[in-house]
């Protein structure tokens, strides 16, 4: 083999298997910390923890890599010219029926403020999304799951240009959460999505439905490290009256906002439809 072609072998096997665009003229992007991010890690959670292993070239595929890229460019791309997943002048994520972000909002906030914006009232926000920043939120999650939070698509329901799906994410709660120390399990939460696409598949809104319940209701189950300045007891205590098992909604139904209902029957009627 000659050294051209070992060179050509090596840079194959080092693309990433599920982010289409990660490697594609890698030297003109703005990458947020310098240069393109490495998956290894987090491949390999996916890898061994995955509960469908999808054909290639499937549908289901598609539009599971497709959601991987889209995560890719958010998390470690600055700026939305160099975007190739998502149309730029479009987009617009909504949450759990809340108002929508346009491209510009969900880059400045990153994923997870978008994805964990909540209106409860204060004394039931678990996670303040107005209080962090793109930087402190990815940090939090870094720090919380070192191996990373793996994603992979459960089902497809219907293929484009509307796109509807079911999701599953997870990860190993291996670092402390905001003063709660970490307790090792897995913690994991499912949700559906909806994706239209243009005629060149990119992005153009994306709607996702799922129970916050699941995720913090692993995440707070750590003890409180009493030492840390971020630490905060856990919110469902006895003089809350509320509940602490997962997959259960925290607060009383009578504390929660207009807001929430309005999501709650948005998610419920897109199951009607779509399951």
């Amino acid at each position: 083999m000659s050294t051209a072609e070992a060179a050509e072998a090596s840079t194959a096997a080092a693309r990433d298997k599920y982010r289409s665009f990660l490697h594609d003229e890698a030297e003109k992007i703005q990458w947020r910390h310098g240069r393109p991010p490495t998956y290894d890690t987090v491949n390999q959670l996916f890898e061994e923890g995955r509960t469908k292993e999808w054909p290639k070239g499937s549908l289901e595929e598609t539009v599971q890599n497709a959601i991987k890229s889209w995560e890719m460019e958010l998390t470690h791309k600055t700026r939305l010219q160099d975007f190739k997943s998502i149309n730029p002048d479009k987009f617009k994520l909504i949450v759990n029926g809340r108002e929508g972000l346009s491209a510009e909002e969900t880059l400045k906030v990153g994923s997870y403020n978008a994805l964990l914006k909540n209106s409860l009232p204060e004394e039931f926000k678990f996670y303040k999304a107005e209080e962090e920043s793109f930087e402190s939120s990815h940090e939090a999650f870094r720090s919380t799951f070192p191996r990373g939070f793996a994603w992979e698509v459960l089902s497809v329901y219907s293929g484009p240009p509307l796109i509807a799906f079911k999701f599953r994410h997870w990860g190993f709660f291996e670092g402390p959460f905001k003063g709660h120390a970490p307790t090792g399990e897995k913690v994991e939460f499912c949700g559906l999505g909806t994706l239209k696409v243009d005629e060149s598949l990119r992005a153009e809104d994306v709607e996702i439905y799922y129970d916050p319940a699941e995720l913090f209701g692993g995440l707070l189950k750590g003890s409180s490290i009493e030492d840390s300045t971020a630490a905060q007891g856990c919110p469902f205590s006895k003089k809350h009256k509320c509940i602490c098992s997962m997959g259960q909604f925290f607060n009383p139904i009578k504390t929660q906002s207009l807001s929430v209902f309005i999501a709650l029957f948005l998610f419920l009627l897109f199951v009607f439809l779509h399951l």
